[in-house]
């Protein structure tokens, strides 16, 4: 007899959903034990790294990623990581177990209330009404996670994997096709303000360069090569969104101008003297601290481009387009004449708009790094090491294919200045802005992307979020390194604190020893204290990246940076 588990089994290898991120619950036993050998259950010890984890594998593969939560507890516990897989635009089957059918009207123990436990985080949540629409649903999910890029939850009770499952109709398609382009008709407008602009300017987002179901790496690369194309035919400057989940544009190309400003003041100051401004893959514009007045000076137009309804709605856009970033920035640049006034500018001509003040952080040698400002040596030997010194010495090693996965709010703008995204996945981050993403994002990508090497920069505050993911990352030989910048607090949160005027009411937790939580976890780990072991470590390291077998963390003791303002 064919079941609804069996019926399921097949609708996951039509779609690819072979590996099963989960953390087991009773509600789940019937789907899981007896796995067939083409199905890989992969373990993580808490939802939020079995969700963060998913979401690196979407991320690597670029298609949707398939996880298992147990009832109220397991999709409790996950639903940060959920928001952050929404907000980063991520694509995810989540399957959620639920107590039998035949008694849910009595609220037995496990029972969840599901429907809304996630909010509107989910792109969709169903509640199949008959044991049999259950392949359908998990169908559906599958199309739906990859048309809005976002979690999509299937609640199933318990008994209905064993329901029988002959003669029923899936109600899904099998594939879906997704028209991308814009016809010329419709681009005219865009085509003419463009044209007509004397000083453009562009804000690449995380949808300009990422792809959904294009294989690891291809769509993403097909973007970022159609907005270089739109620049350069363009001349203008290209700016990164302000707190963008990935990077938009490669940022060691000339025209690249930096990361937009957070507040409404300095981002009009940033675009000032550009008539038209145009957003590609990103929202119009994102802000942290509220400032009054305008986003952009008077007689600024702007225009967006995004596959996101819900982003080209809320932009205050004169002109929106929702279309795939990538198709349209091809078709623009075939239309634009190359007469324009904006291409008559050269790159040389560009502001230096991304350039930030020296530091006492050494530089890098130019074989295959961006253009950074003149840095000044570092300090005479026993300073303490700053995070910049460390995301420096990141910055002449890395390779540049790394996977660089980012989760340290206060060192991010050092980040931003000295490690250039060469690579649609150079740089990555939890646009949601909540912690707990990097460590186990990190080994799903790793998992993904085997031959490429993943570094996760994180503070040790955002690292005790995910910790739990280290221990899936050794039992799964996931070679990733964790860099954990360790200074014992809540550097940012102190910072905010000293700028509200007020005493921080919490503790640093200087007691807490990542390394030996990684250790007792399985992973290995070192602690480096001074400059010379950091350059030793990642000297041994970081050439055999990729080919590494084994996860590493290195606790890198720093200081808190007195000129940090967040």
């Amino acid at each position: 007899m064919t079941t609804v588990r069996d019926a399921t089994f097949d609708v996951l290898r039509r779609y690819g959903l072979t590996t099963v991120f989960g953390n087991p619950g009773s509600t789940e036993v019937t789907l899981l034990t007896g796995l067939p050998d083409d199905l890989r259950f992969v373990l993580a010890l808490h939802e939020g790294s079995v969700v963060g984890m998913a979401t690196g594998w979407a991320i690597g593969h670029e298609a949707p990623a398939l996880a298992v939560l147990h009832t109220t507890a397991g999709l409790g516990n996950a639903v940060g990581a959920i928001a952050t897989a929404r907000v980063n635009r991520v694509p995810l089957v989540i399957l959620v177990g639920q107590q039998d059918r035949r008694h849910l009207a009595l609220e037995p123990f496990l029972t969840g209330h599901l429907s809304g436990l996630a909010g509107d985080y989910p792109v969709r949540v169903d509640q199949p009404v008959r044991a049999q629409d259950v392949p359908g649903a998990v169908a559906r999910a599958f199309h739906e996670a990859t048309t809005f890029r976002g979690p999509a939850l299937v609640v199933v009770p318990m008994d209905d994997w064993e329901a029988p499952f002959s003669g029923e109709t899936v109600a899904a398609p099998v594939r879906m096709v997704r028209p991308a382009g814009v016809s010329d008709d419709d681009l005219a407008p865009l085509v003419q303000l463009l044209s007509a602009a004397r000083s453009p300017a562009i804000v690449a987002g995380a949808g300009a360069g990422a792809g959904t179901g294009a294989g690891a790496g291809a769509g993403a690369g097909a973007g970022w090569d159609a907005l270089v194309a739109l620049a350069e035919r363009l001349g203008c400057p290209v700016f990164q969104e302000s707190f963008g989940g990935r990077a938009g544009f490669p940022q060691d190309h000339p025209q690249y101008a930096g990361v937009l400003p957070a507040d409404r003041v300095r981002l009009r100051e940033a675009l000032a003297g550009h008539d038209v401004v145009l957003a590609v893959g990103a929202p119009v514009f994102r802000q942290y601290p509220y400032a009054p007045g305008p986003l952009v000076a008077a007689g600024t137009s702007v225009a967006v481009i995004t596959d996101d309804p819900a982003e080209a709605h809320r932009s205050p856009a004169d002109l929106a387009y929702l279309a795939s970033p990538p198709a349209v920035c091809a078709r623009l640049t075939a239309l634009l004449p190359p007469s324009s006034p904006a291409a008559e500018r050269a790159p040389a001509e560009l502001p230096a708009a991304g350039q930030a003040p020296a530091s006492d952080i050494p530089e890098p040698p130019a074989a295959e790094r961006a253009p950074t400002p003149d840095i000044p040596e570092l300090p005479p030997t026993g300073r303490p090491l700053r995070a910049a010194h460390v995301l420096r010495e990141l910055a002449r090693r890395l390779p540049a294919d790394t996977v660089l996965v980012e989760e340290t709010p206060s060192s991010r703008p050092d980040l931003h200045r000295l490690v250039p995204a060469r690579t649609p996945l150079g740089f990555l981050s939890a646009a949601m802005g909540g912690l707990g993403f990097a460590v186990p994002a990190a080994v799903g990508l790793r998992m993904a992307l085997p031959d490429r090497p993943v570094v996760a920069v994180v503070g040790d505050g955002s690292a005790l979020y995910g910790v739990h993911a280290l221990w899936s990352a050794t039992h799964y030989r996931v070679g990733a390194l964790f860099v954990v910048l360790t200074n014992g607090r809540y550097a940012i949160m102190d910072r905010l604190a000293d700028k509200q005027g007020g005493k921080a009411p919490w503790p640093p937790f200087t007691e807490v020893d990542m390394g030996g939580l990684a250790r007792s976890l399985g992973c290995p780990a070192r602690r480096v204290d001074s400059y010379d072991e950091l350059r030793a470590a990642l000297d041994e390291v970081l050439p055999s990246l990729a080919a590494r077998e084994e996860p590493l963390l290195l606790g890198v003791t720093v200081t808190v940076d007195p000129d940090f303002q967040p």
